[in-house]
C-alpha cells in the first residue's frame, strides 16, 4: 500500500499549488479509511516542504518517479519518501528517504539505538533513523520479489532537515548505519549533498514505474536471504533437533504447508524449562524461509530474539535477518493472513494490549492468529510471571476456535537442561510448592546443586566458571530497585552483611547481557534470562520469597516497585482479594523456577532470608 505517488514535476506542483499536508491527508483516506492524526498532518506539512526544496534542482528529471507513505508488507511501518529512477548506466535505483524532525537527541551504546523525542513530549529509546532507512531497505530487499528478482538497487539515506550535527547524531557509535544509510543534516550544504547523492543515484526517470512495480509485487523471500539463513544454520550444534524435536518440527512443518486463508492452522507445542522449545522454533523459521513461505519467530520478551539472532549470525551487531524477528505487539494492524507462518517463542508471555502505555490492539493472541495463515505457539503455562501474561494454553486454543482454525497439540517431555535431571526438575516443584511430586528427596536428583553461605561466595564461583566458556551468570528475583539507572555509579542488589554490591544487567548490554563479553559481573532478572540458558546459574532468592514454619511463603510487597511484573495486584486486591493472592503467589513462585532452571549442568543458591536459607540447605540434603 502506497499512500501518494507520482512524478517529481506533479509532486512541486502539488507542494507549490496547494497544501501538501491536504493533498497527502486525502489520499491516506483514500488507501486506509481513516483520517490521518494531526500530528502525522504537521510533520508532512514540515518534511514534505522541505524535501521539495532538495528536489528543485533542473538537473534531475521531472519524470523522476515520487513515492510517500509507502507501507512495508506485513508490518505496521511505512517507508516515509521514495525517489525511483534509472542511473546513468539505465540500472534501476530506489532511494529510500527516512525523514524527520529531530532537533537533539542523546547518545545511546546499545547497537544502533539513540534516544529522542519520538512524536511525544517524552524521550524514549529507538532506532537511529540510518538504522532505519537500512532496515527498510534490507526488508524489501529480503521479501520484495520485484525488488530482489527485478535487479532493483536500493539506496537509503535519512534526512533530519532541523538537526545542526553536534556530534551526538553522527557518533561514531552509529558509523556502520550511516556508511550503508547517509545521514544528512540542516543547512544549505547538507542540501547540497543530499542533492548530489540523489542525483548520483537518479539520472533518468520513470514515471514512477518501480514503486508500482514494488506495490504489486509477489512477497516471499529472496533466494539470498534464504541460502544465508541456512548457511549459519548448517553445522550449528545448538540448533540440532533431537527425537521428540524433531517430530514436533515435522508436524509444525506440515501444519504451515496445508494452511490457507480458508484453512488457518494453529500448533501449541507444550514443554517445561529446557525442552527445545527454542531450538525447534529457529530451525522452522529456516525451513519456512526455505520453502518459500513468509515468517517471523516472534516473542513478546527482546532477550531470546536478540540472543537467537546473535547466535545465528555470530555478531552483535543487527544483520538483513533481523527482519525476521519481532515483537509480539507488531501485528495491531497487520492484514489478515499477511504471514503464511508465525512462530510464537515464550507464547505464555503474551500480554493483552500492545504499545508502549499497552493501549492498542485488543488481544496479542487473537491479532497473531489473525495475520498468519499458521500460527505456531510454545509455551508452557508454569512460565507465567506477570500479572499481564496470558498466553496460557486455555487461551491459545480459545483464539484458535474464534479463528476456526484447525488446532494441532504436542507435548515435548525430555528436557535437555539441568543436565537432563527430570528428577531436579519434580524436586523444584515440591520445594517451590507449585505442586507436589513424588521427588520430595533430593537424594534422587542427578543435578550439580548447592546453598552458598554468602552472595559474594556464589559470585565468585560462577565468575570463575564462567572463564571455561562465557555461558555462567547470576540472577535473582526482582527486589532490589534499579538505581543505576539514574545513578550509573551506584550499584542495585546491596546485601550489606555479605558486602555484596553489584548492578542489574538492565543496562548497555540489555537483552543481549547473557552472552556478552563482560556481563558476569551484574545480575540479571527474569526479563533477561527468561527462555536462555547457561551451562551454571547463581540465583539470588530476595525477601518475595521465603520459608516459614517448613513451608515456602510469598510477600509480594516485597517485591521492588520498579518492577512491572505484578502490575495490578493491588487494584485487584481491593476488589478480589483471593484472587489477587493466588495470582501473585503464582507468579513469583514461577518466577523463580524459572530461574533455577536456566542452567545446563549446575545451579547455585543464596537466600537473602536465613530461614529461607536454612529451607533450602535441608531440602538438598543427601541422605
Amino acid at each position: 500500500m502506497i499512500v501518494y505517488q507520482a512524478t517529481k514535476a506533479r509532486f512541486l506542483g502539488d507542494t507549490d499549488n496547494r497544501d501538501i499536508e491536504d493533498v497527502i491527508a486525502t489520499h491516506y483516506l483514500a488507501s486506509t479509511g481513516r483520517y490521518a492524526p494531526h500530528a502525522e498532518s504537521n510533520s508532512w506539512r514540515e518534511s514534505l516542504g522541505q524535501m521539495a526544496k532538495v528536489l528543485r534542482d533542473d538537473e534531475m528529471p521531472d519524470d523522476m518517479g515520487v513515492g510517500i507513505e509507502f507501507g512495508i508488507p506485513q508490518s505496521s511501518k511505512r517507508i516515509d519518501f521514495i525517489l525511483t529512477g534509472r542511473a546513468a548506466d539505465n540500472s534501476p535505483n530506489l532511494i529510500i528517504v527516512e525523514l524527520k524532525q529531530w532537533s537533539e537527541s542523546k547518545l545511546s551504546d546499545k547497537d544502533g539505538i539513540i534516544v529522542a523525542r519520538r512524536g511525544g513530549a517524552f524521550e524514549r529509546e529507538g532506532a537511529h533513523p540510518s538504522y532505519q532507512a537500512w532496515s527498510y531497505a534490507a526488508l524489501l530487499a529480503g521479501f520484495n520479489e520485484a525488488v530482489h528478482e527485478g535487479g532493483i538497487t536500493l539506496r537509503p539515506c535519512a534526512y533530519l532537515h532541523n538537526y545542526r550535527d553536534d556530534g551526538i547524531i553522527s557518533h561514531g557509535n552509529y558509523a556502520d548505519y550511516m556508511a550503508k544509510a547517509p545521514l544528512f543534516l540542516r543547512g544549505d550544504e547538507e542540501r547540497a549533498r543530499l542533492r548530489t547523492f540523489i542525483k548520483r543515484h537518479v539520472k533518468h526517470g520513470d514515471n514512477a514505474n518501480l514503486i508500482y512495480q514494488m506495490e504489486s509485487g509477489r512477497i516471499r523471500p529472496s533466494k539470498m536471504l534464504v541460502d544465508s539463513l541456512a548457511k549459519m544454520l548448517k553445522g550449528n550444534r545448538e540448533f540440532i533437533l533431537i527425537d521428540e524435536q524433531k517430530v514436533a518440527f515435522e508436524n509444525a512443518i506440515a501444519a504451515a504447508k496445508r494452511a490457507s486463508a480458508d484453512n488457518k492452522q494453529v500448533v501449541i507445542i507444550q514443554g517445561g524449562p529446557g525442552t527445545g522449545k527454542s531450538v525447534i522454533a529457529i530451525n522452522l523459521l529456516v525451513q519456512l524461509s526455505k520453502l518459500g513461505l513468509v515468517g517471523k519467530y516472534v516473542s513478546k520478551n527482546a532477550a531470546p530474539r536478540a540472543v537467537y539472532k546473535a547466535k545465528l549470525t555470530g555478531t552483535f551487531r543487527q544483520t538483513e535477518i533481523s527482519n525476521l524477528f519481532s515483537g509480539s505487539g507488531a501485528f495491531t494492524e497487520t492484514e489478515p493472513n499477511a504471514f503464511d507462518a508465525l512462530i510464537v517463542d515464550e507464547a505464555h508471555r503474551l500480554n493483552e494490549k500492545s504499545g508502549l502505555y499497552s493501549n492498542l490492539g485488543e488481544n496479542q493472541v487473537k491479532e497473531i492468529i489473525a495475520s498468519a495463515k499458521c500460527s505456531v505457539f510454545f509455551t508452557d503455562d508454569d512460565q507465567m510471571v506477570t500479572f499481564k501474561d496470558i498466553g496460557h494454553t486455555g487461551e491459545l486454543e480459545k483464539w484458535a476456535k474464534e479463528a476456526r482454525a484447525e488446532i494441532g497439540k504436542l507435548e515435548l517431555a525430555s528436557q535437555f537442561r539441568c543436565n537432563g535431571s527430570d528428577g531436579y526438575l519434580a524436586w523444584l516443584d515440591d520445594v517451590l510448592g507449585i505442586r507436589e511430586t513424588a521427588n520430595a528427596d533430593f537424594a534422587s536428583v542427578d543435578f550439580d546443586f548447592h546453598v552458598t553461605d554468602s552472595p559474594a561466595e556464589m559470585h565468585a564461583r560462577i565468575t570463575e566458571l564462567n572463564k571455561a566458556h562465557n555461558k555462567a551468570r547470576v540472577v535473582a528475583g526482582y527486589c532490589w530497585d534499579w538505581v543505576s539507572r539514574k545513578f550509573p555509579d551506584q550499584p542495585d542488589i546491596v546485601i550489606p552483611e555479605h558486602a555484596y554490591a553489584k548492578k542489574w544487567n538492565l543496562g548497555s548490554d540489555g537483552s543481549l547481557w547473557v552472552m556478552a563479553p563482560n556481563s558476569v559481573d551484574e545480575v540479571g532478572c527474569i526479563h533477561t534470562c527468561q527462555g536462555l540458558e547457561v551451562d551454571y546459574i547463581g540465583v539470588i532468592i530476595g525477601p518475595d520469597l521465603v520459608a516459614r514454619g517448613g513451608k515456602l511463603i510469598t510477600q509480594p510487597d516485597k517485591r521492588s516497585k520498579m518492577d512491572k511484573s505484578l502490575s495490578g495486584y493491588k487494584s485487584l486486591l481491593k476488589t478480589d482479594p483471593d484472587e489477587a493472592r493466588g495470582r501473585a503467589d503464582r507468579i513469583i513462585r514461577n518466577t523463580y523456577r524459572t530461574l533455577l532452571t536456566r542452567g545446563l549442568k549446575g545451579c547455585f543458591v543464596f537466600c537473602a532470608d536465613l530461614e529461607t536459607q536454612a529451607y533450602f540447605k535441608d531440602r538438598s540434603r543427601r541422605s
